[in-house]
């Protein structure tokens, strides 16, 4: 075994997918790019993200309490990257990069027809954001898109490289434990 940095952590155990998250501000959408995520409860589905003060996206957050976490295939890799490359107080990211947009049913943030999944969300607790810009949401929604060829997502690796999705393992008869889970 060989000894590295605990700073590259995140690097061995981010297991989500990177994914956009969109936000409205007066009417004005945006979209950014986002690693720092995790599940933290199935019912209610509560998930964390860091969104810190270096986003353009963070006051919005903090102003409205909601977005979208939008999960992009594959086929969006460049897209996902170039988008966490700009800012969103000089770029309008949709029309830079044809994103095409539907309306959300319960948060003003635009859902992204390009992607896989999209979830509308709330903030349900903001203890966390002072000190580790760790926000709570709650999944209100979620959208899937099924007619999509493209099913693999990305995985970070915190030095521009990724791991890509292959095929699913279906040990689903062993989970007996978890089967009351939705």
């Amino acid at each position: 075994m060989k000894e590295v940095s605990a700073l590259q952590t995140y690097r061995v155990l981010e297991p989500s997918p990177i994914v956009m998250v969109t936000t409205s501000d007066r009417g004005k959408p945006n979209v950014m790019t986002m690693g720092f995520h995790m599940m933290i409860q199935h019912a209610p589905p509560l998930i964390g993200c860091i969104i810190g003060p270096w986003d353009h996206s963070f006051e919005t957050l903090l102003a409205t309490g909601e977005c979208v976490i939008a999960v992009p295939g594959l086929d969006l890799a460049e897209t996902i990257v170039d988008v966490g490359n700009c800012s969103g107080d000089s770029v309008d990211k949709f029309q830079r990069f044809g994103l095409r947009t539907e309306t959300a049913k319960e948060v003003s943030a635009p859902l992204i027809a390009d992607c896989l999944a999209n979830i509308e969300c709330v903030v349900v607790d903001r203890r966390n954001v002072e000190p580790y810009n760790l926000f709570i949401l709650e999944a209100k929604r979620l959208w899937v898109n099924e007619t999509r060829k493209e099913r693999r997502t990305l995985h970070h690796r915190g030095d521009g490289t990724f791991t890509v999705d292959g095929g699913t393992l279906d040990l689903e008869d062993r989970m007996v434990k978890w089967r009351h889970l939705p």
